[in-house]
């Protein structure tokens, strides 16, 4: 069973961490934890070596800090977590059960973002030498740099927009992926470490730190919360209704205000704007699929490096504090996230905005004014900083659904796609395979119509607007196809993958495009005689062809066309063709 496979492979994994986490303390201990951002009074960042440094000199001064590798990344370098935990952290810490609630900080997805990256060295540090209270029922694990291809690809220009610091990393990895846009199709070696990681620790919460490049305006911190309709039930209203006003109230009496993301282009905000929909292609929007409550910040690229680093100390301060104080409520609510996620009910894969419902705020902006570019002629957007305002501003941040599927109780994928199964068993979904051929009813879903995107986006052209039709069938299963039960934590991943319609479906990222394909047809001169053939024995085709042709003038002069469609309604039409691989079934 892949049960035992699965639990083999997380055993050996820990295994290795355990050998290779936490370096025993030796006397001869640096202990000047000053870091570069401090040193060069906010103007720096320190290289991803300088970085991993650190993080092992100050995890050899105190027992309460660890530093593991994880999986290999493109790079070739090891992906690093570092984890703060008051009651210490020893060299099998990851094996353990620790009855502690994860927040875990991730940083550098973009290097040249490296406001996290300082931030949680300082953050940490302080941690450890009591600056910052000890949370009593939260362990803090951190992601040093997660893109470490695009911090080894240091410059100082790539971030055309944004001030400071002197030199920083590049957006794209090793192999020039946009990490934040591969957690599901999860093309990098960095998007495999970051799920085995991640469902290690199955972290409460999560906090994603990165610089905007929109619009301008007063603020330095923005947040982007995972959309609260979409993450749902009790858990949405909590994110929605109490954690997230307090901790933007808090941060306000610390005199850090703090704006939802800026979610405009080219344009300025006072007119509205809409709350980021976090797909799960998305950091937060994949963690989301596993109930765990994330925040991905936006420090506003303008503003000097030395206060963005600072906001994000704060913000992560204050986000720690209230996380800790509802450890347990936070329990509570992810036991039961997924209790009404049972067969035959409905589940929402595709969402749009709910205009019927806004939110009002006080939004603190710049005056901007369409004016005539002095290098091309044509209106351009100029912010005058000399002109602050603070403005009523409608902020659309509810959501609706605007497509179900009903959950079925199980999927049944064929053995020959062990893409899609190798992604299952690396986010542990549990499967079995089948034993020996059986047949099966099932419902199986055929490919109506998709759009198909006209450039590359990140070494795929993704589909969109996948719309199917499902018909029940008796269908021959085989031995060594897998059965993937939907009555397991991971659920929501298994939904929002499996389903065709979903946007970030394996089927929109083209895992499935050789059913797009069909691999035989016909030479016309030969098929010509059997099509008449097959028409006269078959006179409801022919009048269904005849009707067709009578009023659709466009197939009526398409000789070929006509043939083809002929060609469709035979038994010589290859089933394959359209016929998405994955089947639904029910108990």
């Amino acid at each position: 069973m892949f049960e035992t496979i699965l639990m083999k492979s997380i055993f050996y994994l820990l295994c290795i961490l355990s050998l290779i986490s936490c370096a025993d303390p030796k006397p001869e201990i640096n202990r000047d934890f000053t870091t570069a951002f401090e040193k060069s009074e906010g103007t720096q960042t320190p290289t991803y070596h300088e970085v991993i440094a650190y993080y092992k000199n100050i995890a050899q001064a105190f027992p309460t800090i660890g530093v593991f590798e994880m999986g290999m990344t493109d790079s070739g370098e090891p992906l690093h977590l570092v984890v703060f935990d008051k009651n210490g952290v020893s060299k099998n810490y990851l094996e353990s059960d620790n009855n502690k609630t994860i927040l875990l900080i991730n940083n550098g997805i973009h290097p040249g973002e490296s406001d996290g990256i300082d931030a949680s060295m300082m953050f940490l540090r302080d941690l450890a030498n009591g600056s910052i209270p000890s949370p009593e029922n939260t362990a803090i694990a951190i992601i040093p740099i997660y893109n470490i291809g695009g911090a080894l690809n240091r410059n100082s220009t790539s971030r055309t927009d944004q001030n400071g610091p002197e030199a920083y990393g590049f957006r794209g990895n090793a192999r020039n992926y946009d990490l934040n846009r591969d957690f599901i199709k999860a093309d990098t070696k960095n998007a495999k470490a970051f799920a085995q990681l991640y469902h290690l620790l199955n972290p409460e919460w999560f906090i994603d730190n990165h610089v905007s490049n929109g619009a301008d305006y007063q603020y330095t911190l923005t947040h982007l919360f995972t959309q609260h309709n979409k993450l749902g039930g009790d858990m949405g209203d909590y994110l929605h209704t109490a954690f997230m006003p307090e901790f933007v109230d808090s941060l306000a009496s610390k005199q850090w205000d703090i704006t939802p993301y800026v979610n405009v282009f080219n344009q300025t905000p006072e007119q509205g704007f809409s709350q980021f929909m976090d797909h799960p292609r998305y950091s937060t929007g994949y963690t989301t699929l596993f109930n765990t409550i994330g925040m991905m910040v936006e420090t506003h690229m303008l503003k000097p490096y030395k206060q963005r680093v600072e906001g994000t100390y704060e913000l992560m301060k204050t986000f720690l504090a209230l996380a800790d104080r509802d450890a347990n409520k936070i329990r509570e609510l992810r036991a039961k996230s997924v209790e009404n996620l049972l067969p035959g009910n409905t589940y929402p894969i595709s969402w749009t905005i709910d205009s019927t419902r806004t939110t009002t705020f006080d939004f603190k902006g710049f005056d901007g004014t369409m004016e005539i570019s002095a290098i091309t002629g044509a209106n351009r957007l100029k912010y005058h900083r000399d002109r602050p305002f603070i403005k009523p501003l409608t902020y659309y941040n509810y959501f609706k659904p605007d497509q179900h599927i009903t959950i079925p109780s199980k999927y049944l994928i064929p053995k020959g796609y062990w893409n899609v199964i190798e992604q299952l068993e690396n986010n542990q979904i549990i499967f079995n395979e089948i034993k020996q051929d059986t047949l099966l009813m099932v419902e199986v879903y055929k490919i109506k119509d998709y759009a198909t995107f006209d450039e590359p986006f990140e070494g795929h052209y993704p589909h969109y607007n996948t719309q199917v039709t499902s018909t029940s069938e008796t269908m021959q299963a085989h031995q060594g196809d897998v059965i993937v039960n939907t009555q397991q934590p991971g659920i929501r991943y298994i939904l929002e993958t499996l389903e065709p319609s979903a946007p970030d479906s394996f089927f929109n990222w083209n895992y499935f495009d050789t059913v797009l394909q069909q691999k035989e047809g016909f030479s016309p001169y030969v098929w010509e005689d059997m099509a008449l053939e097959f028409l006269q024995a078959n006179p409801e085709i022919k009048n269904a062809f005849e009707t067709k042709k009578a009023n659709d003038a466009t197939f009526a002069g398409n000789w070929y066309e006509q043939l083809d469609w002929i060609h469709k309604q035979s038994s010589n039409y290859e089933k394959s063709h359209l016929r998405y691989p994955v089947v639904r079934m029910r108990d």
